[in-house]
C-alpha cells in the first residue's frame, strides 16, 4: 500500500497565508522524512464564506522541491475551466519539475460560481471535460493536431514540450456519483475515490466501476487511489475532540457550496456531526484507524491511500500530532498491506 498526504489548502480569512504556506511546507517535510509515498492537493476558485486558498498549480510547483522522492499530483484540477493547451503545457511542466513522478488528477467540479466565472455553459460542463481531456492527450502524443471547437482552434500544431512520462502521466479522475464513476472508468487510468463516501456507497459504486471497465475492454487499474479524512490520537474520544470542530466546519462549507447536488441520491452533508462522520471518516487511535480503513484494501482493492488530516483553522501543532502518530504507528502497518 502506498500512503500519501492530501494537503489541505483552505484557510480562514483571518489566516496569514504566508504563515499557512510555511505550515504546509513543514508538513511536507515531515512526511518526506518519515517515508510517505506521495503528496496531493486540490483546487477551487472564488471560495465562499470564511474560506480562502492558494492556487493549486503554483503551490505544487513550490512544494515539489520539498517532496524529495515522493510522487506529486493534482487532486484535482478542475479540467473544464481551463484552456486545454494551457493545461497540457502546464502539466507537462509539472511532470518535468517532478522528474517524471507526477499524477494528472482531474474532475468535473460542481460550483456554479466557478463555471460562471470561466464562462462554461451549464449544458456543456461534461462535454467540455471530455473534449479537453481527449485533446490534452492528443497534444502530448501526436505530432500534428488539428481541432476546432467553440473553446479551441488548432491547425496542424505540435506541442513541443512533452511530459517526461511516456506516453503521458497517469490520469486519475475523481467521481462522486455513478455517471461520473462510469466516465472515470472509460477515460481515466484510475478512479480517485472521494473522501466523503460511506463504505456502502463505495461498495455499490465499485460494482459500477468494474462493470464499466469491462464494457470498455479495460483491465482493473494497477493503482486504485482513495482519499480519506483521517485523524489519529490516543483514542477516539481525543481524536473527536481535537479534529471534530475543524472537520465539521469543512463539511458545512461543502454543504453551503452545493456539493450535495453531485452526491449519490439521498446523501447530504447537512446533518449533525455524529450522523456525518458515521461510516465516513476515520478517527481514533492508530489501531482503531487501521480497522476502520481495512475494508478499503480487503474489499475494494485500494492500494494508494491519500490521507487528509488537517482542515481549515486547525493549529499546526494539532495537525502534526496526528501526522506523527500516523507516521510512527499507523504508516508501517499500512505499508505492509
Amino acid at each position: 500500500m502506498k500512503i500519501g498526504l492530501f494537503l489541505t489548502n483552505q484557510q480562514y480569512l483571518s489566516t496569514d497565508m504566508i504563515s499557512a504556506l510555511d505550515e504546509q511546507i513543514a508538513m511536507v517535510r515531515l512526511i518526506r522524512d518519515k517515508g510517505w509515498d506521495s503528496l496531493f492537493s486540490g483546487q477551487h476558485y472564488l471560495n465562499e464564506g470564511d474560506n480562502q486558498q492558494l492556487q493549486l498549480v503554483p503551490l505544487l510547483a513550490r512544494l515539489i522541491p520539498e517532496a524529495g522522492e515522493m510522487q506529486v499530483g493534482l487532486g484535482i484540477l478542475l479540467l473544464n475551466l481551463h484552456n486545454p493547451v494551457y493545461t497540457a503545457e502546464t502539466v507537462a511542466t509539472l511532470d518535468v519539475l517532478a522528474r517524471g513522478n507526477f499524477v494528472f488528477g482531474v474532475g468535473l467540479g460542481y460550483r456554479d460560481v466557478e463555471f460562471d466565472a470561466f464562462a462554461v455553459p451549464k449544458g456543456q460542463r461534461v462535454s467540455r471535460f471530455e473534449e479537453y481531456l481527449d485533446l490534452i492527450v492528443r497534444l502530448w502524443t501526436e505530432d500534428s493536431v488539428t481541432y476546432h471547437s467553440e473553446a479551441c482552434h488548432l491547425t496542424k500544431v505540435r506541442m513541443n514540450l512533452r511530459p517526461v512520462q511516456k506516453p503521458r502521466p497517469p490520469i486519475w479522475i475523481a467521481a462522486n456519483n455513478e455517471c461520473a464513476v462510469r466516465r472515470a472508468a472509460r477515460m481515466g487510468d484510475a478512479w480517485m475515490i472521494n473522501p466523503h463516501s460511506k463504505v456502502e456507497t463505495i461498495r455499490r459504486q465499485m460494482v459500477v466501476y468494474i462493470d464499466a471497465l469491462k464494457q470498455n475492454g479495460k483491465p482493473s487499474p494497477s493503482e486504485l487511489p482513495a482519499i480519506k479524512e483521517v485523524f489519529c490520537a490516543e483514542d477516539r474520544k481525543t481524536a473527536l475532540e481535537m479534529a471534530g470542530p475543524y472537520l465539521l466546519g469543512k463539511y458545512r462549507d461543502y454543504a453551503k457550496w452545493g456539493q450535495d447536488k453531485v452526491m449519490p441520491e439521498g446523501e447530504t452533508f447537512d446533518q449533525d456531526f455524529d450522523s456525518l462522520i458515521a461510516d465516513r471518516f476515520v478517527l481514533g487511535s492508530p489501531e482503531e484507524c487501521y480497522e476502520q480503513l481495512r475494508p478499503y484494501w480487503e474489499e475494494f482493492g485500494v492500494n494508494h491511500l491519500l490521507i487528509r488530516t488537517h482542515w481549515a483553522g486547525m493549529p499546526l501543532s494539532t495537525s502534526l500530532h496526528s501526522l506523527r502518530m500516523i507516521s510512527n504507528e499507523l504508516l508501517p502497518e499500512l505499508k505492509s498491506v
